[in-house]
């Protein structure tokens, strides 16, 4: 795997955790609770990764079509696109949560009999 390559890896990786994280951010947390995953949110995450797929592919094409005149490293090009698609994500949940679709449900932990 070239170094730019596996640079692209770090960064898909990268945003989908921070995808992960910001979205779970916007649900409570308090100590006897946990949270966990949707079906919505399942295919929330689903989409978040065939949309990086996508990119990893596409991007670098994208790019040299759209900036013929200017060489531009495939890296940069995926980079672009992984960036992009965070910020796509964000009023995505934010239309989701609107509608009533949680991406999280908070579970209430079983209380230990004492």
């Amino acid at each position: 795997m070239s170094s730019g390559n596996a640079l692209s890896a770090v960064t898909a990786l990268f945003i989908v955790a921070m995808v992960w994280v910001r979205t779970r951010m916007h649900y409570p947390r308090r100590a006897p609770e946990r949270r966990s995953l949707t079906p919505a949110g399942a295919w929330y995450f689903a989409a978040l990764v065939v949309v990086i797929a996508v990119g990893w592919l596409a991007a670098p094409q994208l790019a040299r079509a759209l900036t013929s005149s200017l060489p531009i490293a495939p890296a940069f090009a995926r980079a672009v696109w992984f960036l992009a698609a965070y910020y796509s994500f964000i009023p995505l949940h934010l239309a989701l949560r609107a509608r009533g679709v949680p991406v999280f449900r908070v579970l209430r932990a079983a209380r230990s009999p004492e």
